[in-house]
């Protein structure tokens, strides 16, 4: 009886799933990477798949606590995603703790500085984080203020999203253009 308490609940995971295959078809969606500037790579695809969930954990955050619980899980299953994903590009065991624990840090971070640029709605700050974490190596690359304007009408769509709507799992982010 009491080990039971420890146990993940699974009553969510169809909400869960629903959820986190929504928020990754919009992050696989080829305009990001056609016309916005992301490569499409491994990094790349990382990148608009972390956008994604930061748009989404900073839409649940004033939700009520079963909200919070939702985006936990979901966050969980984006890192769940990531650790099968580094498996079978051929990481072995050994290390897959530390890349995950680097990619966690690598995702917190992206929280923290697209958080500070969308709170101020600037769009040129905005900018300027994502060029920073999608092009590190490169001098010359893409202009990001395209991508910056997607996330921040994104996250104002996800705003009148209803509780209701969130709590069945069915927050919507629309690729640009559509």
């Amino acid at each position: 009886m009491i080990f039971g308490l420890f146990r993940k609940k699974k009553q969510n995971q169809p909400i869960v799933d629903r959820q986190y295959a929504s928020l990754t078809s919009t992050a696989r969606d080829p305009f990001f990477y056609t016309d916005l500037g992301v490569p499409d790579t491994v990094m790349g695809r990382f990148e608009m798949l972390s956008i994604a969930m930061i748009l989404f954990f900073r839409r649940t955050a004033s939700s009520a606590v079963s909200g919070q619980e939702l985006a936990q899980e979901i966050i969980d299953a984006f890192f769940q995603d990531l650790d099968h994903s580094i498996r079978e590009l051929g990481i072995g065991d050994p290390g897959v703790p530390k890349r995950m624990k680097k990619l966690a840090g690598m995702f917190y971070g992206r929280l923290e500085s697209y958080a500070a640029a969308l709170d101020a709605t600037d769009r040129d700050a905005l900018a300027a984080a994502l060029a920073r974490n999608i092009h590190p190596q490169s001098a010359e690359h893409p202009p990001m203020d395209g991508l910056a304007g997607w996330m921040i009408a994104a996250e104002k769509a996800l705003v009148a999203v209803s509780e209701e709507e969130i709590a069945r799992g069915g927050a919507v982010l629309s690729p640009p253009g559509k």
